[in-house]
């Protein structure tokens, strides 16, 4: 990629540290999450520098977490003078100099690139409104305190309960929809009337994107000795996760997965009701919300639709899906009726009859 006549590389951290603002937070995004970085661009001109800036810095903690050169010690060293970082605005050049050595070759060159711009990217956090930077290290201290608590665990045989599985999705999704929610809020007084209900119902969003992802990486997990999936879900159907493996052929496993598909999909719902309360004409906003709900129920169908698979690869959704989910959301995105008619006839075959957890999510 070339930029007023300099060669632009993610690969290069120097070509990158003179670009404005809004360029480097884009180049930073499309490197480390093509996903987001087709999605925060629908946002209003005064969100989107904000919420780019938010999930680089999630992003970091991802980092972090996953780094296998690094141990339990370590990390958890490293997410607590991020938070500090986060907060304060100071040491970041420090803290890069520090960790981007430690980095090993099993981490993408992107996230080496990001974990050499802290300090740029700091930087830009820093430039927002107090709110906002309120709502961002709110975001990142909870999600900085409460992985380590996961990473330490033995996870080859699954999480012990559907509760702890609650918990991860809180710490790694559920409290960056809080993060969003307060961040719409403080966009528009009008969507500020809603804060009480979106704040609620954006840990359920968190956590429907969350276990859609976890349902399909199960066995891309697997291949590392890690397995995000509730025992006591499995021990229900008849399945115990110790003797889980890709080669796994089990009908009991498959209920199981049933079952977490219907869990997923009602906190999709949530999703959806989470969007309905936006304003009509925060196209914008909706939009952002509709395009990543929409993904995730075509992945549960597409895992739903075979439940036999042992690669992600087997489940994910293709760019015509990604380009026909953009085009519907686009032309009903401000129409509450026509959502829920998408939502209600492309989730219908994710629910399995004889299982509920409603009751469970509303309460939450």
């Amino acid at each position: 990629m070339t930029m007023n006549g300099s060669q632009i590389s993610i690969n290069n951290p120097k070509s990158l540290i003179n670009l404005a603002d809004a360029d480097l937070q884009a180049i930073l995004l499309e490197g480390v999450s093509r996903t987001f970085a087709l999605t925060i661009p629908q946002l209003p001109g005064d969100l989107h520098p904000a919420v780019a800036n938010a999930y680089l810095l999630c992003r970091i903690v991802d980092t972090i977490e996953d780094e296998v050169s690094l141990n339990a010690e370590q990390k958890k060293y490293f997410c607590t003078a991020f938070i500090d970082i986060v907060n304060t605005g100071n040491n970041a050049a420090a803290f890069a100099k520090e960790l981007a050595p430690l980095l090993s070759e099993q981490t993408i060159p992107a996230e080496h690139t990001l974990i050499h711009l802290i300090p740029r990217v700091i930087e830009i956090t820093h430039s927002f409104d107090p709110a906002q930077i309120e709502a961002l290290a709110a975001c990142v201290e909870t999600m900085a305190k409460g992985m380590p608590i996961f990473q330490a665990l033995d996870l080859h045989a699954g999480l012990k309960t559907m509760a702890d599985m609650d918990d991860y999705c809180y710490y790694v999704a559920g409290c960056v929809g809080e993060m969003l929610a307060k961040l719409f809020c403080h966009y528009s007084d009008e969507i500020k009337q809603h804060e009480e209900e979106l704040l609620k119902l954006s840990v359920s969003f968190g956590q429907g994107l969350q276990m859609t992802n976890i349902l399909k990486d199960i066995w891309d997990d697997a291949q590392r000795g890690v397995c995000w999936l509730p025992q006591d879900i499995f021990t229900e159907t008849g399945f115990d996760l110790k003797n889980l493996t890709p080669e796994t052929d089990d009908e009991n496993f498959r209920k199981g997965l049933e079952h977490l598909i219907n869990i997923a999909q009602e906190h999709l719902h949530n999703a959806l009701r989470y969007t309905q309360l936006l304003p009509a004409h925060e196209t914008g906003i909706r939009n952002f919300c509709l395009w990543a709900l929409g993904m995730a129920v075509l992945t549960l169908k597409n895992i739903k639709n075979n439940l036999s698979f042992n690669n992600s690869d087997q489940v994910k959704i293709t760019r015509k899906d990604v380009k026909k989910t953009i085009f519907i959301c686009k032309a009903t995105a401000r129409s509450n009726m026509l959502l829920s008619i998408i939502f209600n006839v492309s989730s219908k075959s994710l629910k399995t009859p004889d299982w509920t957890y409603s009751e469970q999510i509303t309460e939450e």
